[in-house]
Order: C-alpha cells, then sequence, then structure tokens
C-alpha cells in the first residue's frame, strides 16, 4: 500500500484522514505527504487546543461540512492525528491532487 492510499480511507461514506500538522506556520495549506499522513501546515499555535480546534474549522470549511460533523479521533495531544468526516459534502483541490478519491 503507498503512502498515499494509508493516509486516507473511506468506511460507510465517512472518511477517516491521517493528519501531521504543522503548527505556527505562515498560511493555511496541504503541503504534502509525511510518511502515511497528510501533512498540513496552520497558523494556529499548538497550546490549549488551539491547534486541534484550528484544523476541525479549517477540515469544515474544505470538505463543506459543520464542524460537528468532524471528530478527532486519535492524536489530541500529537502532531500526528486521525480525523474522521462524517459524510463531506466535496473534496478539496489540494487533496485530489494527492489521489484522494470520492466516495
Amino acid at each position: 500500500m503507498s503512502a498515499a492510499a494509508s493516509a486516507w480511507r473511506w468506511v460507510d461514506g465517512d472518511l477517516i484522514l491521517q493528519i501531521y500538522v504543522q503548527p505556527k506556520a505562515s498560511r493555511d495549506q496541504v503541503v504534502g505527504l509525511h510518511c502515511d499522513a497528510i501533512k498540513l501546515a496552520i497558523t494556529a499555535p499548538p497550546v490549549d487546543g488551539k491547534a486541534n480546534a484550528h484544523v476541525i474549522k479549517l477540515l469544515a470549511q474544505w470538505f463543506d461540512v459543520a464542524k460537528s460533523q468532524i471528530e478527532l479521533q486519535r492524536g489530541e495531544l500529537n502532531r500526528h492525528k486521525q480525523l474522521r468526516i462524517r459524510q463531506p459534502n466535496m473534496i478539496p483541490a489540494a487533496l485530489t491532487a494527492l489521489g484522494l478519491p470520492p466516495a
């Protein structure tokens, strides 16, 4: 299985993402792949849950879902995170460029 293929998977219409977060970046963006995860640069600092909240807000915008449809499953205090996006309405262009297929 390639690194890209292990960075995401579809489960019953939900998208499970493996994310590697780079906090305190100059802008929010998908950087590419980092090992078996999608590397995500974010502007938020890694303190008091601000980075997690920022990642959830950003993914909600990109996938056109409510923040309540995104669940942080693993990695609350780690750069490596697993998130579940329930029934995403769209796939961001930056992720389709990495090879993320629709459901």
